[in-house]
């Protein structure tokens, strides 16, 4: 909800019934109260844009019907005079009664978590509101501005020499800044190792790290934000391929669960079992289950104090966290060549964040079991829904000139940032040649779609448009052959202008 269009107390029609006014003003019936979803934590929902709205005409035909009693509580009010009171009263206190330790290092930090601070604590409540308004708008605007911070934070990595950008890092933490091993999840795939009589089930722990659920909810995660199965399937196969095309970069990359023949078999098909079939796959089907359970229900909305119960009050409390309505995502990627390109772009920017996360703690010397690398993960949990929504917004908006969104342009920005951290960081391990057979496949794959591409929005078009024309040429010389001469040398046609000429004449 952007704070513009905050609903008045007492009644005033809803953000959702205004958004639902026809073109001569007459607004509609008063918006539907809406079941909790797990996706309102997320920012998986919000309400649609009214220039989207606007320009379409109306409510989306993909988007749900909203009702809403417009009743305001202190909760959506602006409060940026408290929030302006609490900051000076704390400056002053740190200025006037706190002393200033000796320590410059401590006074150093301190100062930059200062500065970050006043700089959220302006985005909550000036920034710009993005799409998405529950649980609260405030909570989109922080993290708005927490990809700024980090933006900066990447633009600050990236200009130091690669020795001090590593060093660096010790002042967020100091066991930073000391090269780690990597691991190697492909040395040994035996289930039972028969060599280690204190725990032959040794591989079973080791392989059983943070990342194999983080798969499956990460992948569950993905799917409420992009909301379509063709495209998350597509992401996980074309992760998985990239893994098996790196492993000769980064060892982690060479996953495997089962045993060797099993791997012989299907060419390192412990990547498909565990990563495709059962952590990504099963969390893009409970996600695709979700979107369909979101899809069908009804969104009513209630103002708090409208509720008599305190059983439903507490329910609303806790839907707060849901979902203001729903939008179904309809990417159609042939339909355009603009869209296709679009689409293509997002699977991109998508794989390229995917491989970040693995290059990024390479590079900077990270463990993966660090908590940096956990704070990502959150960070583009909350911000990827709000991308993916305003990069929707932007390709379905039938203007194209219309701007891209805030978040969806920061974390593109972000995206390229940090991948060219890992080139500067490390341009050796980037540079390292592919297996032949990988790059006939990857050449191979790419004439594929290019010649798809072709094929589709040029060839095809071209091919339909000429039989359409020679469609129109025959019913024409087919309608001249059926004008004929009617028996006395005059054609149907001719006879039809001499009788038109008379009836002007008598007129």
């Amino acid at each position: 909800m952007r704070r513009s269009e905050r609903r008045a107390h007492g009644g005033a029609p809803g953000k959702a019934a205004l958004e639902e006014q026809q073109p001569n003003g007459a607004a509609q019936s008063p918006p539907p109260l809406a079941p909790p979803t797990f996706e309102g934590m997320l920012g998986l929902r919000s309400d649609p844009p009214p220039s989207a709205v606007a320009a379409q005409g109306g409510r989306r035909s993909t988007e749900s019907e909203v009702y809403d009693d417009g009743t305001n509580t202190f909760f959506w009010r602006a409060h940026t005079l408290t929030v302006l009171f609490i900051l000076t009263c704390t400056l002053g206190y740190v200025t006037l009664l706190e002393e200033t330790p000796q320590d410059t290092t401590y006074n150093t930090k301190r100062g930059i978590v200062a500065s970050i601070l006043v700089f959220l604590c302006f985005g909550v409540t000036q920034a710009k509101d993005g799409p998405f308004s529950r649980p609260h708008p405030a909570y989109w605007r922080f993290w708005l501005c927490v990809s700024v911070v980090y933006e900066l934070f990447l633009i600050f990595i990236l200009f130091q020499t690669v020795h001090d950008g590593r060093q660096f890092m010790k002042f967020i933490d100091p066991n930073l800044g000391v090269p780690l091993p990597e691991r190697d999840y492909g040395g040994n795939c035996l289930i039972y190792d028969p060599g280690n009589e204190t725990d032959p089930f040794h591989n079973i722990w080791d392989k059983l790290d943070g990342f194999v659920p983080a798969h499956f909810l990460g992948w569950y995660l993905k799917t409420l934000m992009i909301r379509d199965w063709w495209m998350c399937m597509i992401i996980s196969v074309m992760f998985e391929f990239l893994e098996y095309s790196l492993e000769h970069q980064l060892p982690n990359f060479s996953e495997c669960w089962w045993d060797h023949l099993l791997k012989v078999i299907l060419l390192h098909g412990t990547h498909w079992i565990m990563d495709v079939l059962l952590c990504n796959g099963l969390g893009i089907y409970c996600g695709m289950k979700t979107l369909g359970w979101l899809s069908l229900k009804t969104y009513k909305w209630q103002g708090l104090w409208n509720i008599p119960t305190y059983k439903g009050k507490m329910k609303r409390i806790a839907f707060q966290f849901t979902p203001y309505s729903w939008v179904k995502f309809e990417w159609k990627p042939a339909s355009s060549l603009r869209r296709w390109l679009a689409v293509c772009g997002i699977i991109f920017v998508f794989l390229l964040a995917e491989l970040n996360t693995f290059y990024l703690k390479f590079v900077l010397w990270m463990p993966p079991e660090h908590y940096l690398v956990l704070l990502r993960l959150v960070f583009f949990v909350n911000v990827g829904g709000v991308a993916m929504r305003e990069i929707y917004d932007f390709m379905d908006d039938p203007k194209f000139h219309k701007k891209l969104g805030q978040q969806a342009w920061l974390v593109a920005a972000i995206t390229a940032t940090e991948f060219l951290i890992v080139v500067k960081y490390d341009p050796y391990t980037l540079t390292l040649s592919l297996p032949f057979y990988i790059t006939q496949c990857w050449i191979l794959g790419i004439m594929l779609v290019l010649t798809w591409t072709g094929w589709r929005f040029f060839i095809r078009d071209i091919t339909l448009r000429y039989k359409e024309i020679r469609r129109q040429k025959q019913e024409h010389r087919y309608g001249k052959d059926k004008c004929l001469s009617n028996g006395d040398g005059h054609s149907v046609l001719a006879d039809e202008h001499i009788g038109n000429n008379l009836r002007e004449r008598k007129l």
